[in-house]
């Protein structure tokens, strides 16, 4: 790390310094946004029940498992790195009146409550800019805010079905992305949105609602191929590219040790020629068959056997020289394990080092963005359940003994 890096860490400055965010969420496309907020140095106070978020509970989602020492929870603290929690109950007068006076001093409110939840709870936009009109109140949901399932309640797998991501996945039988792609692009979305909306308020001076949902961000993410099937003239396009009928410069090769690489190259009568010639078969390049992109996709099934049987011959460092040697773009394909000590990641600080309270020195991925003036990260865990209620009304004025009170009222 750089000297200037090194600076703008320990002096903490990062862009979104002196901007509070409140939230009343659960699981992780709501929140997720705001704990993307608290990377770039938002204040966020997170707002929960006696019974904690939901996401605090849940210890695996298939053969993955989320439970960490002392009660922590993997998917919760990911969700939630960085944020303050207070347990508040808004139901009740006094709880209500605290949620008041932190909306009036917050910049963002984020909430992913389903539609009638909210309204029954005095949470949708309506109420919330009565008491704060400046606000930018960001709302995330599964479906969207109006049609015939905006009130039905969602999670990644729904979202990933419903738009289309899990014909997207090389395969005929519908195949789910794991683990939480959509609720994390989602968050990224809303991310987006919420920065947006206080760019236009800086500029205009007006508060707003915006709203993003896990099939919104699906939809977004599968434009390519949604865009494709409205503009195919002759049936529907399925999306599945197998090896077999896809060409050699955009496929994947196992090499002699087992590793497998990517290769994408468009477009692709220039490639040809440096391909042949890094594989050592020059007589491919004006063999009938194969002579060009036509050519090639009639026989490309015969053409991905060649190139099987050549890719074996080499070990994938031998095969990744020679791809730099005549200017190809291969990937080798690497598995979670091999992203946590990847030099590249690394050296970008795309995976970083972090200090765990239970865990100990931990790598996680790092701020996908690079500022030159600013940092950007995660700095701590998820709060634990309350952890700085007494905290937060401390700093709000309460005195020790109305902070007794209402912890005696269960009002916090």
């Amino acid at each position: 790390m750089n000297q200037d890096k090194d600076n703008k860490t320990q002096n903490g400055t990062k862009p979104l310094d002196g901007i509070r965010v409140l939230e009343y969420g659960i699981f992780h496309a709501g929140p997720g946004a705001s704990a993307i907020l608290s990377d770039l140095g938002a204040e966020v106070i997170k707002i929960e029940t006696k019974a904690g978020d939901p996401l605090r509970g849940w210890v695996d989602a298939g053969n993955i498992s989320f439970q960490l020492p002392h009660d922590r929870n993997l998917m919760f603290d990911y969700s939630n790195r960085g944020k303050r929690g207070i347990i508040l109950d808004i139901g009740q007068e006094k709880g209500r009146n605290i949620f008041n006076q932190l909306l009036k001093d917050s910049d963002v409110f984020v909430t992913n409550l389903r539609k009638s939840t909210k309204i029954k709870k005095g949470l949708d936009y309506t109420k919330i800019s009565e008491i704060n009109p400046k606000i930018i109140y960001a709302s995330v949901s599964g479906f969207g805010p109006e049609g015939p399932v905006c009130d039905m309640g969602a999670y990644d797998p729904l979202g990933q079905a419903k738009s289309g991501m899990m014909f997207a996945a090389n395969s005929m039988m519908p195949s789910l992305i794991h683990l939480a792609v959509l609720d994390q692009s989602t968050a990224i979305a809303a991310s987006h949105a919420i920065l947006t909306a206080l760019l236009a308020r800086e500029r205009f001076g007006t508060g707003q609602e915006v709203h993003v949902s896990l099939y919104s961000t699906g939809i977004w993410l599968m434009s390519a191929n949604i865009m494709a099937n409205s503009l195919a003239r002759f049936g529907t396009l399925s999306g599945v590219l197998d090896r077999e009928h896809n060409s050699p410069l955009r496929n994947c090769f196992c090499s002699k040790d087992g590793k497998w690489v990517m290769g994408v190259h468009h477009p692709p009568e220039r490639y040809w020629e440096p391909l042949c010639r890094a594989a050592g078969q020059e007589h491919l390049i004006d063999d009938s068959r194969f002579c060009d992109e036509e050519k090639r996709r009639e026989n490309c099934a015969e053409l991905v056997e060649i190139f099987d049987k050549v890719f074996a011959t080499k070990m994938l460092d031998e095969w990744m020289e020679l791809f730099v040697e005549h200017g190809l773009m291969f990937c080798p394909i690497q598995n979670f394990e091999d992203v946590l000590v990847d030099p590249q990641a690394l050296e970008n600080e795309y995976i970083t080092d972090f200090q765990h309270p239970d865990l100990g020195n931990i790598k996680i991925p790092g701020y996908p963005v690079h500022f030159s003036d600013y940092s950007a990260g995660m700095d701590k865990t998820a709060p634990t359940l309350g952890e700085h209620t007494d905290e937060i009304l401390q700093e709000m004025g309460f005195s020790d003994k109305e902070i007794q009170n209402l912890r005696e009222e269960k009002v916090i």
